[in-house]
């Protein structure tokens, strides 16, 4: 629902509050990577999955997993342990990365992982950071499509601005529009029955879905 993956995925999975998506489950396929980043690992055993990879300086898991062979970080360090995890994606040449338990606790994690998604897009990839209800995602010089989903759409400009922006299939729309961080005129718009379409010409957006359904 929502979103469509048509390539192999690095999931991800945090400890955060959202880890369990009734949107979104959390179902890797054989192809893709799933992830488990400090306290993550204990979400992931729980839903009956073993990570292909564990790794963080488990200060939230309380203890060190050595039978799952982790990648053991020190607790001080520049990259959170989801950023960690997302560059071990990257070095396996991942293009599309599904982040959960990313939302919900601590408010500074929460953006720091929407950062996850900035950093994303601006190397050419795509990031979703999936909650129970929501879904973000950010898009530079880019777009995406949205489907099957009933409730909020909001669209805010990740930068100072963002040009050429079109919204289609929504209840407001938008044509080669121009958004700045400084106004929030895109916020809680609203899905149709029609595929919701966003791209942008010259910038980058953070795109944030509520599921209503």
């Amino acid at each position: 629902m929502g979103i469509e993956i048509k390539e192999k995925a690095c999931y991800i999975v945090g400890a955060g509050e959202m880890a369990y998506s009734q949107i979104f489950p959390l179902a890797p396929h054989a192809d893709d990577m799933l992830i488990a980043a400090d306290g993550g690992v204990q979400v992931v055993l729980n839903v009956g999955l073993t990570p292909d990879l564990v790794i963080g300086d488990f200060d939230s898991l309380g203890y060190c997993p050595h039978e799952l062979k982790p990648i053991v970080l020190p607790c001080e360090k520049d990259d959170t342990d989801m950023l960690s995890a997302l560059k071990q994606g990257l070095q396996r040449e991942y293009e599309t990365f599904l982040l959960y338990g990313g939302m919900g606790g601590r408010e500074d994690h929460t953006i720091a992982n929407i950062q996850l998604l900035y950093y994303l897009a601006s190397l050419g990839k795509r990031g979703f950071l999936i909650g129970k209800q929501n879904i973000m995602t950010a898009i530079k010089n880019d777009s995406v499509r949205i489907s099957d989903m009933h409730g909020y759409l909001s669209i805010f400009c990740a930068g100072d601005q963002a040009e050429g922006v079109t919204i289609s299939g929504c209840k407001y729309n938008l044509t080669n529009g121009t958004l700045t961080n400084l106004f929030p005129i895109g916020v809680s718009n609203e899905f149709t029955d029609e595929d919701a379409v966003i791209s942008v010409k010259n910038g980058m957006l953070l795109i944030i879905t509520e599921n209503r359904a």
